[in-house]
This record gives structure tokens, sequence and C-alpha cells, in this order.
């Protein structure tokens, strides 16, 4: 551990992942404060801490300065639109939090002296050419394509993380997230997983894009939140891979969601989106070597808690609309 951490800055803190993280943090009785603008994410995803007063929800934009008072020992930039849905209908706020979200949230760790990691994304591999993919591989990525604005702002977040390391000193690390699942995923998001599961639920068809060969590596959101908080103990500088290595086909996701729902749903095939990764799988020895994680949680058991939670949270009428019914949000002030 580079230095204890009492406080720590979650940007993004309302959102799947960064939620996840917010209690974890608050388990080690690590003081949180989380900065979220609300564009794709609820600020009921933190309600289960809403009477933590060591919890401190802000909404706040992380594209614009971020000015807080007190001491900070760790910042986590975890605030950008992250499914095709998203991005789609917010290209350009995915495209800011890359950059100037980066930017502003690398200024806070800066000030502070704070340790700074960075949630990048399997996405800077694009559609590999190398398979698995490894931290040395540069990827192969169409810069003006449909999924450009969220490829191209990690990118340009990982090379602005560096600079900062390089030229500042900021003891910053760049984590490369794989696809991650899990409870307080918002059902229309795009993604397989939730996707499917929403689906079967509701007795719907399954919605497999092409032949459904194009492979997937999913990880469970707890392990994905132990290795992100390992890199936060570490003075690692990265990338480093995270992620489960287990590949699955996306037609075998949907076949075993089917099976684990007890549904009744059939399963059809609808074209494949435009620059769709046909590989997917983490090469995670640097993680175990340097961080010594591992994810445990194997794909049956993580599927039956998730469904679980889905199940419930369509039952409580805790689980959003479609966003293509509401219009869309134009993101909070900045402060």
């Amino acid at each position: 551990m580079t230095r204890p951490i009492r406080r720590a800055v979650v940007a993004g803190g309302s959102g799947f992942l960064g939620s996840h993280l917010c209690t974890a943090l608050r388990a080690r009785g690590v003081e949180v404060v989380s900065l979220d603008n609300h564009l794709t994410s609820e600020a009921t995803n933190l309600a289960h801490l809403a009477d933590d007063p060591g919890l401190v929800a802000l909404q706040r934009d992380v594209t614009h300065p971020i000015d807080l008072d007190g001491p900070v020992d760790l910042v986590l930039h975890f605030a950008s639109p992250a499914s095709p849905v998203d991005y789609a209908r917010h290209p350009i706020r995915t495209l800011l939090s890359g950059s100037e979200g980066t930017r502003h949230t690398l200024e806070l760790a800066r000030a502070t002296g704070a340790r700074y990691v960075l949630a990048s994304t399997s996405e800077v591999y694009g559609d590999p050419l190398v398979h698995p993919q490894t931290e040395t591989y540069w990827g192969n990525v169409n810069p003006i394509g449909p999924r450009s604005v969220y490829d191209e702002a990690k990118r340009y977040g990982e090379a602005l993380t560096v600079a900062y390391r390089e030229h500042h000193g900021v003891d910053a690390g760049i984590v490369r997230i794989f696809n991650t699942y899990g409870p307080r995923m918002r059902p229309y998001d795009g993604r397989a997983v939730p996707t499917f599961i929403r689906q079967a639920l509701a007795g719907e068809p399954l919605t497999v894009t092409g032949g459904g060969a194009q492979t997937r590596s999913v990880c469970y959101v707890d392990d994905l939140v132990s290795g992100v908080l390992a890199m936060a103990d570490s003075d690692e500088p990265g990338p480093i891979n995270l992620g489960n290595p287990v590949e699955l086909s996306v037609l075998r996701l949907a076949q075993d969601v089917v099976a684990a729902t007890g549904s009744a749903s059939t399963i059809v095939h609808i074209d494949r989106p435009v620059d769709d990764p046909g590989l997917r799988c983490p090469d995670i020895t640097l993680a175990r070597r340097r961080l010594g994680w591992t994810p445990h949680v194997d794909w049956p058991e993580g599927l039956t808690r998730t469904i679980d939670w889905f199940r419930t949270a369509i039952d409580d009428g805790a689980v959003g609309r479609d966003p293509a019914e509401v219009p869309a949000r134009a993101g909070a002030p900045g402060r």
C-alpha cells in the first residue's frame, strides 16, 4: 500500500461500477465523496448508503473544475457513459468525460497528492488482431466509427494520465476493464448480460447480434472492484487488465440466461453493430503478478446473483425505463 486511504473521491460514484466502489470503500472505513452528474446513472444506486455519514454524494460534472475542501488520499475516475446505447446518445459528453473529466480529476489528485486510478477499458484494443489481449498490444481501433467516441476518449485519457505521472509526478495508475456484470446494471443499457436478463424475465425473445459466435469474457462486479482497490493500494502505473479470462460466445451467454431464468424465451438473431469486436479476452498475467489479483466468482454463480437482483428490482419498480422512451438528459451544471 502506498499510503493509508482515509478519504477517497469516486468520480461516477452513482454509476454501476462507481456505486460498488463506494460500497467497498465504506466497508473499509474510508470516507467517500461521490461526484456524479447522473447523465447515465441513478442516485438510487447509493440509496443503501443514504444514512451513512461517511458518504457524501455530490451532483457534479467532472468535465468542469473540481473544488473540494479537505484532504484526499485516493481519486478514482469512473465517470463516463460506458455502454453503446449511452455513448451513441451522448457522444460529445462521452468524449469530454475522457478528456476534460480526466484532466480535472488528475488536477484534483495533483493538488492533494492523492493516488489516482483511471478506469480505462478493453475497448482501447478495438476489434483485436491479438488474442488474448495483453497490455502491450496497441489495438485495432476505428477512430471515426460509431464506437470511437468511447474508444478514443479512453485512449486519450490513458495518454493524459501518463503525461501527468511523468511531468507532474502524480501517483497514477491505469486499469483496463473488460466486460463486467452484476447488480445495479441498467436493463436497457444495451450490453449483453442485462439485455438478455431483462428480455428473459419479460418472456421476450433474446436478441443475439449476428451469429453469436463473437466472444466476451465477463467478470462479476465484486471481483472487478477488488481488482480496482488492489490497484489503488499499489504503486503500479499500469495499464493492467482487469477481467475474467474465461471466454464465452455471445450465443452461449444468451443460452445460459434462458436456462438460469427458466424462461420460455426464444433466441433470435439481429444485425451485428458496426465495429462490434469479434473477440474479447484479457490476459491477466500482470494483474496476478503485480496485484496478486484473480477473479473468483464463476459465471454460473455470478449470473444467479445478478438474476436474483433483477427479479427483486423489477418487482420493486427500481429499474429504469428504456432511454428511447425519455428525453436525453443534458447533464447537471458543473458546480
